[in-house]
């Protein structure tokens, strides 16, 4: 294949433009030449100036922008023959033989169709004499890939869109800032998200802000008298402490029988029934807007590399591919696969049959749905006859990580509402070695879901010798019957300890779950902890604001960045800003790495270039520290660039977090509990480590933990993110025509 073209269709998507950078620098790399299809399929309808050639440099600068650089419209005359005939004459006379394109289910609908009709569309050029038979042969078979762009993350073939995670973002946002405004007055209010047909932001919105109620297309109200059940939770909530009232409505919800239920509706149900100050917000085109998050970033990239590496295979000829992800890894599905199961939910809604759209939408949608029914409660279900009430501790343990509050309120909520009395531990191991435990009840954690840091408190202290007999000594005391401790590298070893001491301490023959929270995303059994999300994005809106400052003033800066031996921020974040290198310790640093990159620097700011960005892990090397490296490369560097540095510090392991760590923490903290629920009272008790490993959620053993450590580097020993590295290190490389014919000595 010699030349490809990628367009951007229908509604925008934060992360398009990461997408678009990707496949431009993939193909280029592989000599292959690239066109951009400006405006979408208007521009492939009209031809002419709006296909033309992109290349390298022109896609530098758009990592960070939200939106699409090269366009998108809808294009009416797309969905009729003539324009689709248009359309191929327009590739053809282009000697496009590839296409990618970027976009939701509409516009993958569109490749889909155009896929379909090729043969006759060629046939028809021929006998109008447009284009010749020579001309058809060489392009009767176009390989199609898709990538899907969509916020409602509405499409089958990828756990998440190019798009939704930002979206999240903004909705989370807004609805924390709403929240402080609502308590002041003790208002109600009505939160409408996009989403047609899809309830995926109203549903993680609400799960992610700790919303009072939620509305979605897939799981309408379960009784004809909805508004009185709504009513009645919300007053319940004002009776029990409650100052503010949060309900989430996605833009598509109906009730039972396909009625709207629009927020205006429910403005005058609540002001109607409860006398309630009701205000709302309509989040609307905000949500499409602004700076894609690290994570989009990522997710595109990842998917524009190997969207390239799809269009080179004989399988997208015969039948175009979508590229999504599913758990860490980048997946390939048939699109017509894709798009049969995306219209079986628009069906299955519009037929009434709201059991199979949420079998559609998958387990974990499914999951998340229940779990928020619980949380949204004002008050727990009361406990029922002859039901087991078991006593179950919590505790933190390590440095903080944010989501670890978020962690700690999904458990306590659902552990009561289980009728199972709840231990906050405060202090981590010191507290509870020195007694320092009480009982949590529902209105306890009221707030956690949206805050940073750690309420029960934490810190590295990790216990020995004298201290496991006061902690059986207290577990005794209260009697406990599980343990859930959220932490990273000291909860995970104190945890072990713990379950080698059972022969000497009976009171450790207790169910012991570990669930992970760290920002370094350093500890085994899972691809990723809660916080790192939160604190990867620190980074990324620390290294833009570091990039606008660097570009007026032909500067390079050194940004050091947490995670001690293990370089996953470092890594991810370099991906996620277009850093053109970055220092982690798996790799190692050499002299020569250094002076290579001095050259490479000189030789770009001398060809014009006005910033530099390089990632530094802050172990990565003993000797050549930040300030070394900052002191060299400001010697050699002489008139042509000035340095920096910027050591990020605490501020990574700071802030609300972010709406994916919210997620992941209350879903682990659910099937934490389940696990404790199950294990409580067995002959032998399994003490296990939650973990997301690929797209499933799943327990390691606790005793089958150490095996999986490198414990002199306080990291797994297998990391899945270190894969990913050829692409960054592609993404990031000067130009074909700048690099001097050199090759880079680093290792991959």
């Amino acid at each position: 294949m010699k030349r490809i073209a990628v367009l951007t269709s229908g509604g925008d998507a934060q992360g398009m433009n990461a997408a678009v950078r990707s496949v431009v620098r993939n193909a280029l790399d592989k000599g292959i030449e690239t066109y951009a299809i400006y405006e979408g399929y208007q521009g492939m309808v009209d031809g002419g100036n709006s296909i033309r050639p992109i290349g390298w440099n022109e896609v530098g600068g758009i990592l960070q922008q939200g939106g699409t650089v090269i366009g998108s419209a809808r294009c009416q005359r797309f969905r009729e023959r003539d324009g689709r005939l248009q359309a191929a004459y327009n590739l053809v006379s282009n000697g496009i033989e590839g296409l990618i394109i970027i976009g939701g289910d509409g516009s993958l609908t569109g490749a889909h169709i155009l896929q379909k009709e090729w043969a006759e569309l060629l046939q028809e050029l021929v006998a109008t004499g447009k284009i010749d038979a020579e001309t058809a042969v060489h392009h009767e078979t176009p390989a199609i890939v898709g990538m899907v762009g969509s916020i409602d993350n509405d499409m089958h073939g990828t756990d998440m869109t190019i798009g939704a995670d930002t979206a999240l973002h903004r909705i989370v946002d807004a609805i924390d800032a709403i929240t402080s405004t609502a308590a002041s007055h003790q208002r109600t209010f009505v939160i409408e998200v996009m989403g047609r047909r899809c309830g995926y932001l109203a549903l993680m919105s609400a799960l992610a802000t700790g919303a009072d109620w939620v509305l979605i297309p897939e799981a309408p109200p379960d009784v004809d008298d909805w508004e009185s059940k709504l009513c009645e939770s919300l007053h319940q909530g004002r009776e029990v402490g409650r100052r503010d009232s949060i309900v989430v409505v996605a833009e598509g919800a109906q009730d039972r029988h396909g009625n709207p239920i629009t927020s205006q509706y429910i403005k005058q149900v609540l002001e109607e029934q409860l006398g309630e100050d009701t205000r709302i917000t309509v989040l609307g085109h905000v949500q499409r807007g602004g700076s894609p998050s690290a994570f989009d970033r990522n997710l595109s990239s990842l998917c524009g590399a190997d969207a390239v590496d799809a269009i080179l295979t004989q399988e997208a000829h015969v039948e175009p591919l979508v590229i999504g992800i599913q758990g860490n890894k980048i997946t390939r599905t048939p699109l017509s696969h894709c798009l049969q199961k995306t219209w079986g939910v628009a069906e299955a809604i519009k037929a009434n049959d709201y059991e199979q759209a949420m079998a559609l939408r998958g387990r974990s949608f499914a999951e998340s749905f229940r779990i928020v029914r619980t949380l949204v409660r004002a008050v727990p279900h009361p406990a029922q006859p002859g039901q087991r009430r078991l006593r179950i501790a919590v505790m933190h343990a390590g440095g903080p990580a944010p989501g670890m509050n978020t962690a700690v309120r999904a458990a306590v909520r659902l552990g009561i509402d289980n009728g199972h009395i709840m231990l906050g531990i405060q202090n981590g191991f010191h507290g509870l070695i020195e007694d320092e435990i009480r009982e949590l009840n529902w209105m306890s954690v009221a707030g956690y879901s949206i805050r940073g840091g750690a309420e029960l408190g934490t810190n590295r202290y990790s216990p020995s010798g004298r201290d496991f007999y006061a902690i059986a000594r207290n577990l005794e005391k209260h009697d406990i019957q599980g343990l859930l401790i959220i932490g990273g590298w000291t909860g995970y070893h104190a945890a072990i300890d713990m379950y080698r001491q059972r022969e000497h301490f009976p009171a450790f023959d207790i169910p012991i779950v570990v669930m992970p929270a760290t920002i370094n995303n350093n500890v085994p059994g899972t691809d990723l902890c809660i916080g790192a999300d939160t604190a990867l994005n620190n980074i990324v809106q620390a290294v833009d604001k570091i990039k606008q400052s660097a570009v007026a003033s032909r500067r390079t800066f050194i940004v050091e960045v947490m995670g001690r031996y293990c370089g996953y921020l470092a890594l991810m974040s370099a991906m996620a800003t277009g850093a053109e290198r970055v220092y982690i310790h798996e790799e190692g640093v050499t002299l020569k790495d250094l002076v290579e990159d001095v050259d490479q620097l000189n030789t770009g700011f001398k060809r014009g270039k006005r910033l530099g960005l390089i990632i530094r892990n802050e172990m990565a090397n003993e000797i050549y520290s930040t300030s070394f490296m900052n002191a060299l490369f400001e010697e050699e560097g002489g008139d042509l660039f000035d340095v920096r540095q910027a050591i990020l510090g605490h501020m990574q392991q700071g802030g609300d977090p972010s709406p994916f760590d919210r997620i992941l923490a209350t879903r682990m903290a659910a099937r934490c509990i389940n696990l404790l629920e199950e294990q409580i009272g067995t002959g032998e008790p399994m003490s296990a480590c939650i973990g997301q490993v690929g797209g499933d959620m799943r327990f390691t053993d606790l005793q089958d933990i150490p095996r999986l450590m490198d414990a002199q580097f306080t990291r797994p020993k297998t990391q899945w993110w270190m894969d990913l590295r050829p692409v960054a290190k592609l993404l990031a490389q000067p130009a074909p025509g700048a690099r001097n014919g050199k090759k880079s000595r680093r290792k991959e």
